[in-house]
């Protein structure tokens, strides 16, 4: 009797073991499933407002009609327009904007505000007048970020980003008053509910990781792969990998690496640069990131082919 009753406990403890392995293995294959799915789903897919270069209320027909909600909203045309994100907008396109967020029309996913005097002509000059860095424009600065911090909590939006602009490690001095600054909008947008998120690219992977360690706080990044390509500050696919516990939201563009040092990358559509489409997606969603993505396009004659074009190969 005594053999039977060990002989039926091996057994049922097999059968437990089975039972729990098989469960382990399936979890393990749903885990690996998930790293290689590339298909995102349309909840989570954007595009940025300023990417068609139209009034407000055509971007609003435009996204209607390529099937698209999510929004990355540039405030710009509210405060301080810039021509880059697009042209003045008066108080009735304000109340379109929050009709539209309102009644979930939009998926607000996030806001953006430019910074004043901003010159993308070359590198050196976007360098020397980019984001907060210059002294001569930060008091208007200053007062961009209080308005774009206010409309953002308005909208009951969390997200608020930016380019901070070159962070030139060799200056200690300088790297100082950069980080003192972006701490002071940090502190700023939180007054308002709200959560400042730096658009990558001016920087390397390495030299932005410091940056933000030293800022600290509610303080995370707004990743554009192809910036890093079109400053050529490094690659994308290495960068994501050490980057994503700070990643917020994803800009969906693409670009090719200059092959005259010291000038411009070029934009390409979605898939057909050096990011890695596909791969860069799976790679994403492989490390854990949930957050949205967004299509911003910037350069080319077919930007509302280029945005259907992103569009659909992020569904797909």
């Amino acid at each position: 009797m005594t053999d039977r009753l060990v002989i039926l406990s091996i057994r049922i403890g097999r059968g437990r073991f089975m039972r729990s392995f098989a469960a382990l293995a399936l979890a393990a294959l749903a885990a690996f499933a998930a790293g290689c799915r590339s298909t995102i789903p349309k909840e989570r897919i954007g595009v940025c407002s300023w990417s068609w270069r139209m009034p407000i209320r055509d971007v609003a027909a435009h996204m209607e009609a390529g099937g698209v909600k999510g929004i990355h909203l540039a405030l710009g045309p509210f405060i301080s327009p810039d021509g880059r994100h697009g042209a003045a907008e008066d108080e009735a396109a304000w109340q379109f904007v929050k009709d539209c967020v309102k009644s979930g029309r939009w998926n607000l996913m996030s806001t953006m505000v430019g910074m004043v005097g901003e010159d993308y002509s070359t590198l050196q000059s976007i360098r020397a007048t980019g984001g907060i860095v210059p002294d001569a424009t930060w008091e208007a600065n200053r007062r961009i970020v209080t308005r774009g911090a206010q409309l953002t909590a308005e909208l009951g939006c969390r997200f608020m980003s930016t380019h901070a602009g070159f962070i030139d490690e060799s200056d200690p001095a300088a790297f100082r008053k950069v980080v003192e600054r972006v701490r002071w909008m940090r502190d700023e947008c939180a007054k308002y509910g709200v959560s400042l998120i730096l658009e990558t690219g001016q920087e390397t992977a390495d030299d932005l990781l410091k940056f933000l360690g030293a800022v600290d706080g509610d303080i995370g990044v707004n990743f554009d792969p192809a910036n890093m390509v079109l400053y050529d500050k490094g690659r994308p696919m290495a960068a994501l990998d050490r980057l994503v516990p700070w990643i917020r939201q994803v800009h969906v563009k693409d670009a090719v690496y200059t092959e005259k040092p010291g000038t411009w990358g070029t934009e390409v559509p979605w898939g057909e640069g050096v990011v890695g489409g596909r791969s860069f997606i799976r790679a994403l969603e492989a490390n854990g990131y949930k957050g949205n993505y967004v299509v911003e396009r910037e350069g080319g004659d077919n930007r509302e082919g280029d945005i259907a074009l992103a569009i659909r190969r992020l569904s797909e």
